[in-house]
C-alpha cells in the first residue's frame, strides 16, 4: 500500500540520533499544537482523552512509518470554526471521516500523484513562501501578548541557531514558565492527579455529517492538500534529499486518510500533515523519526492516566514563547531553497501564490499561482509560434 519502505528504512538506519535534537524538536511544533489544542477542549469541549490519543497515536504512527521529523498538526480551517461554536463533538467526527475517506481514496487511486504533478514548481515555491510568512505574523502576534517572555524565549532560540545542540525549544518554554511564576504573572496549575481515562465511541447523525460536510471539510480539503500533502512532501525532499522515499503525496495522503476513520470515532481532532510542523521539528534538532515518537508517546501516556489536567497545563504555556517558536520556524520556511533557486520568470507566479496564501488561505494561493504560471506558459507559446 505505502511507498518507498526499504529505501526509508535504510536510510534510517545510518542516522545518527542526537537524543537533545529530537527531544527539543518534539516540541518545536507546538506553535500549531497549543492554541488548537486548548481552544478544542475549553471552547468546544471536546473530550481530553479522544484529543491527545489522537495525536499521540498519529505521531507515534508517523514517527515509526517515515522514520523522520514529519508533523501532526491539527486541521486548521477546521478548527477555526469549531472555535466559533459551529461545529459539536458530533460534527467534528463526522468531519475527520468524511476527510479520511476522501484522502484514502485518492491515495488508494492514485489521484493525489496525479493532481500533485500538474502543481508547478514556482507555485509550491510560493505556497510554502505564503505559509512560511503566516507563521510569522502568527508568531509576532503572540509574542506581542507577553512581549518580556517573548524576547526571553528568543533569545534561548537565537543562541539555539549558533550552538545546534542546544534544546532551545524545552529551554525556552521552562524557562518563560519559570519567569512568569517566579514574577507573579499567574499561578502554576496543581499537578494533575492520575486516574485512568477509556475512550468514548462519537457516531455522528445524518444531519451532522451533512453539517459538518458544509462548514469543515469543504473549506478544509484545500488547505490539507496543499500545506499538508503537496508542500509537505516538496520540503522533505528538500531537507532529506537521501532519505525522504516514503514521504511521498501518494503516502501522506494514505496515513492522513487512514489516521482520520480510525481515530475520528474516539473522539480525535481532525489531523494532518504539515509543511510548517516539519520545518519547526528540523530547526529545532529533529533530524529522524524519534521526534515524532517521543512527542506521541507522552501524548499517549498522558491521555491514559493525566488527561483530566490536560487545558490547565497547555494553557500554563505562555504565549509569548510558543510565539517565538513560530516565528523563527515561518521563516525557515518561508526561505526555501527553491524560491532562490527559481527563475525570474517564475517570480510573478510565487508572487501571487505567496500574496494570496498570507492573505487568504493556500487555496487562494494555489489558484492564483496556477493561474499565472499557466498564462505565462500560453505566452511563451504564442511567441515561439511567432518567431518560428
Amino acid at each position: 500500500m505505502f511507498e518507498g519502505m526499504t529505501d526509508a528504512t535504510r536510510n534510517a538506519s545510518r542516522t545518527r540520533h542526537n537524543w537533545a535534537g529530537e527531544a527539543s524538536g518534539s516540541l518545536g511544533d507546538l506553535g500549531t499544537f497549543v492554541p488548537h489544542v486548548l481552544g478544542a477542549l475549553t471552547v468546544v469541549g471536546l473530550a481530553p482523552f479522544g484529543v491527545l490519543i489522537g495525536f499521540g497515536a498519529f505521531l507515534l504512527a508517523t514517527g515509526l512509518f517515515y522514520a523522520l521529523p514529519i508533523a501532526v498538526q491539527p486541521m486548521k480551517a477546521v478548527s477555526a470554526v469549531m472555535l466559533t461554536g459551529q461545529l459539536g463533538p458530533g460534527e467534528v467526527a463526522a468531519t475527520g471521516l468524511v476527510i479520511g475517506a476522501v484522502f484514502l481514496v485518492l491515495g488508494l487511486t492514485g489521484g493525489i500523484g496525479w493532481l500533485a504533478r500538474l502543481i508547478p514548481r514556482s507555485v509550491t515555491a510560493g505556497l510554502q513562501l505564503g505559509l512560511g510568512l503566516s507563521m510569522v505574523v502568527l508568531g509576532a502576534g503572540m509574542m506581542a501578548q507577553t512581549p518580556v517572555l517573548a524576547a526571553v524565549a528568543m533569545v534561548i532560540v537565537v543562541a539555539g541557531l549558533i550552538l545546534p545542540r542546544l534544546p532551545a525549544a524545552p529551554l525556552a518554554i521552562v524557562a518563560t514558565v519559570a519567569i512568569a511564576w517566579s514574577s507573579g504573572l499567574y499561578e502554576l496549575p496543581a499537578a494533575p492527579a492520575f486516574g485512568w481515562s477509556l475512550p468514548g465511541l462519537t457516531v455522528p447523525t445524518w444531519a451532522e455529517v451533512v453539517r459538518a460536510i458544509e462548514l469543515g471539510v469543504v473549506p478544509q480539503l484545500p488547505l490539507t492538500f496543499t500545506n499538508a500533502i503537496i508542500v509537505t512532501a516538496a520540503l522533505a525532499r528538500d531537507l532529506f534529499p537521501d532519505g525522504a522515499a516514503r514521504v511521498t503525496e501518494r503516502n501522506l495522503s494514505l496515513s492522513t486518510g487512514i489516521a482520520n476513520l480510525a481515530l475520528a470515532p474516539l473522539g480525535a481532532m481532525p489531523m494532518c500533515h504539515g509543511a510548517g510542523g516539519l520545518q519547526a521539528q528540523y530547526r529545532f534538532g529533529a533530524r529522524t523519526g524519534w521526534a515524532p515518537v517521543i512527542l506521541g508517546v507522552a501524548l499517549i501516556v498522558f491521555a491514559l492516566g493525566f488527561s483530566d489536567g490536560a487545558a490547565a497545563l497547555l494553557g500554563a504555556i505562555p504565549t509569548g514563547a510558543v510565539g517565538a517558536l513560530l516565528v523563527v520556524a515561518g521563516g525557515d520556511l518561508a526561505m526555501s531553497r527553491r524560491l532562490f533557486d527559481s527563475r525570474v520568470e517564475c517570480w510573478p507566479s510565487i508572487a501571487v501564490a505567496a500574496a494570496l496564501t498570507l492573505f487568504v488561505n493556500p487555496a487562494a494561493g494555489l489558484a492564483g499561482g496556477w493561474a499565472i504560471e499557466v498564462g505565462r506558459t500560453i505566452w511563451v507559446r504564442a511567441r515561439a509560434r511567432k518567431t518560428s
